[in-house]
């Protein structure tokens, strides 16, 4: 019996480790968000006027999940699974559970790497259309408004 239940806190382990992992894998896309290497730095600015907004969502990696997910539900599941009965009947149940539980953790890490974003199109004031897809952050943006586009390093951010 401490064997299980020494399994269940490694499983335990293990999923709360492959869920923080989760949120290191997608970098912030927010406006009000730098990296250290992008403080201090220069950006060009440009003025402009809102033409539209539109939500959306921004997934991680493409859309396409790491395994964290999967790798952290199957070891979880798996365990779990493990628990019930004895024999094989406890062997058929753990491969079971590690299914369930990878089919599960798939599904979470694809929910846990979507955000919601905005897609802000700005006419600049040379005439020319930008659109920016960020993060949604408090800063709330209306047709019509002055905005600046801050620039570098091939990065764009939409700021009042």
């Amino acid at each position: 019996m401490k064997t299980i239940n020494r399994m269940n806190r490694i499983a335990l382990a293990a999923l709360l480790a492959a869920a923080a992992g989760l949120q290191g894998c997608m970098p912030s896309t927010s406006a009000d968000v730098y990296t250290a290497q992008q403080a201090q730095r220069e950006q060009s600015v440009r003025m402009g006027t809102v033409e539209s907004i539109r939500p959306v969502k921004i997934q991680a990696n493409g859309g396409k999940p790491s395994g964290v997910g999967t790798v952290g539900g199957a070891l979880a599941g798996g365990v779990a699974g493990s628990t019930i009965g004895g024999g094989r009947g406890s062997t058929l149940a753990a491969v079971g559970g590690a299914l369930a539980g990878a089919a599960l953790g798939t599904v979470a890490e694809s929910q846990l790497g979507v955000r919601n974003g905005v897609e802000i199109t700005v006419r600049l004031d040379d005439g020319t259309l930008r659109a920016v897809t960020q993060e949604v952050t408090k800063e709330v943006f209306r047709v019509g408004e002055r905005v600046r586009l801050l620039t570098a390093n091939g990065v764009t951010r939409v700021t009042h």
